[in-house]
């Protein structure tokens, strides 16, 4: 790419994180491509796609990535950029599931993704601000310590390197503390960008602004998929887009998620220079990190699911977390990311069930997306070439099994019925527009039609069918990050009704008010 300009990286919300500020970025551009068969079309240029079309470009595939929109415009610039060896499923929680030796597997799976990503670091030069660091993990009280005390054995166990200790790196009250040896962090955008640096000088393609709306399979097992100006062909289509896109079984087996996070600086230079996790229900997670040489210290947590809980109420909540246990200066930075839970609690990575061919998704990966979605492109790059991958069985998307996670999945998908019910009678009934605030955002009946209606600061109106096209749920007002967001399966979508994320593919209709 060579060319570089001084820009910031468009994001999914009106929010920002500290990763979009960036003082070089490489103008990717849209590349033409031709009507020949692709080996891979990847659909989304986050770190699972571009790690995934990276690896098949080096073996010498053909490869096109198409982004819906801007190149890192989702997830991957909305994480705090973790590193672990333990995540959010627990040890425990695999052991139980799945077996001690999956749990083994699933440690390995780890440090194996972490080794990837220290590896192309070394290999490409990729200044991405990569540091070690110690990670600690601490209870609050008798039944957090009673669960630290189970994930040290089962940690134990499956070979990752913890002890207890006695401090937990940060200003902040605790019973017990577990300290994980050889985590780290990183800036992912700085790396993402160079990997698409990369892939781009082998030769592989990348589209921006190219929102996939379907595929098809010919005769000749030939996907054709569809943009809506272009069609690309190729014999194998990856989903790295979160949740792959329509109604499917992933859409029953995962539930999407919204964490929060605030970039803070302080008053004095207490910044923790660890990572560090509470355990509470949310639970809240720290680390530092330099930006335009400034320390930030990144705050995050407060989760709930898409379409839920209040954005207002979870910003505000970090907040007064921050300034309880900080002398908090000012919040240059808020943001939010989505990610998605799997019922028995590991990512799903692999070939579609269902016998759809030769299409694969990276899904599930909780709050751990740098690793999982690096493991995703190693077990997918691996399938795609026909070579046996140890991790692609346990995370296989087409495992059974009915017990684990049996009941998040029954608890989940009641409540999408719920909602798929209940939201439809929820809606405000006005006499006039005029009710409406400047930017503000509603679900109204108005002249006998269940509209979603947002005004803009000058007063202008745009009114859309509020029914989700993936599933026709009843999407809500996002007013923090000024999206409609749908409650069952995660779907969002901007004020205009474009597609944001999640399983839609195609927008909310939008309304003509001035039509009698």
């Amino acid at each position: 790419m060579g060319k570089t300009t001084k820009n910031t990286i468009a994001r999914d919300t009106f929010t920002a994180s500290v990763w979009q500020e960036i003082e070089e970025q490489p103008i990717v551009g849209n590349t033409k491509i031709s009507d020949e068969v692709y080996d891979a079309l990847i659909v989304g240029a986050g770190i699972t796609g571009i790690t995934t079309a990276l690896l098949l470009q080096k073996a010498g595939k053909k490869v096109v990535v198409a982004e819906g929109n801007t190149i890192l415009f989702g997830t991957t610039s909305g994480t705090s950029a973790h590193l672990n060896t333990f995540f959010d499923a627990t040890y425990p929680e695999i052991e139980s599931g799945f077996g001690e030796e999956a749990a083994k597997l699933v440690a390995r799976a780890g440090k194996d993704a972490l080794k990837q990503i220290k590896d192309w670091i070394a290999e490409y030069e990729i200044d991405c601000d990569f540091e070690h660091k110690e990670g600690y993990l601490y209870s609050q009280n008798e039944k957090e310590t009673k669960q630290l005390a189970k994930i040290l054995e089962s940690s134990q166990k499956v070979n990752v390197s913890v002890e207890e200790v006695d401090e937990n790196g940060v200003p902040i009250e605790f019973e017990h503390v577990l300290k994980y040896l050889g985590q780290a962090q990183f800036h992912p955008v700085k790396y993402v960008l160079r990997l698409i640096e990369v892939f781009q000088g082998l030769g592989g393609i990348i589209l921006e602004n190219t929102f996939i709306r379907s595929t098809t399979l010919d005769d000749d097992n030939i996907h054709t998929a569809k943009a809506d100006s272009l069609s690309i062909r190729a014999k194998n289509i990856v989903y790295a887009t979160h949740i792959p896109p329509g109604v499917n079984l992933l859409s029953f087996r995962c539930a999407p998620y919204r964490s929060y996070v605030l970039g803070v600086k302080l008053e004095d230079d207490n910044y923790p220079d660890c990572l560090a996790y509470d355990m509470q229900e949310p639970y809240h997670y720290l680390r530092t990190h330099v930006i335009n040489g400034e320390k930030i210290l990144l705050i995050g947590g407060e989760d709930h699911k898409t379409g839920h809980g209040d954005p207002a109420t979870s910003f505000q909540n970090l907040e007064d977390y921050a300034r309880k246990y900080f002398k908090v200066k000012s919040i240059p930075y808020q943001w939010s990311a989505q990610y998605y839970t799997a019922a028995d609690t590991l990512p799903y990575i692999g070939q579609m069930p269902a016998g759809e061919d030769r299409i694969y998704i990276a899904t599930g990966f909780n709050g751990n997306g740098m690793q999982f979605g690096t493991l995703s492109g190693l077990i997918i790059a691996d399938l795609i070439l026909g070579k046996e991958n140890i991790y692609a069985d346990l995370f296989s998307p087409s495992r059974i099994k009915p017990v684990a996670g049996f009941t998040e999945f029954v608890k989940e998908n009641a409540d999408v019925a719920y909602h798929f019910i209940a939201d439809r009678f929820a809606a405000e009934e006005i006499e006039s527009l005029g009710e409406i605030k400047p930017d503000e955002g509603k679900l109204i009946d108005f002249k006998d039609q269940k509209l979603a209606v947002y005004k803009d600061v000058n007063g202008k109106v745009t009114a859309l069918n509020p029914v989700c096209t993936h599933a026709k749920c009843i999407v809500n007002f996002n007013s923090e990050e000024k999206s409609w967001d749908c409650p069952c399966h995660g779907g969002r979508f901007d004020v205009y009704g474009h597609v944001l994320t999640g399983p839609p593919r195609h927008d909310l209709q939008q309304i003509d008010l001035t039509k009698p």
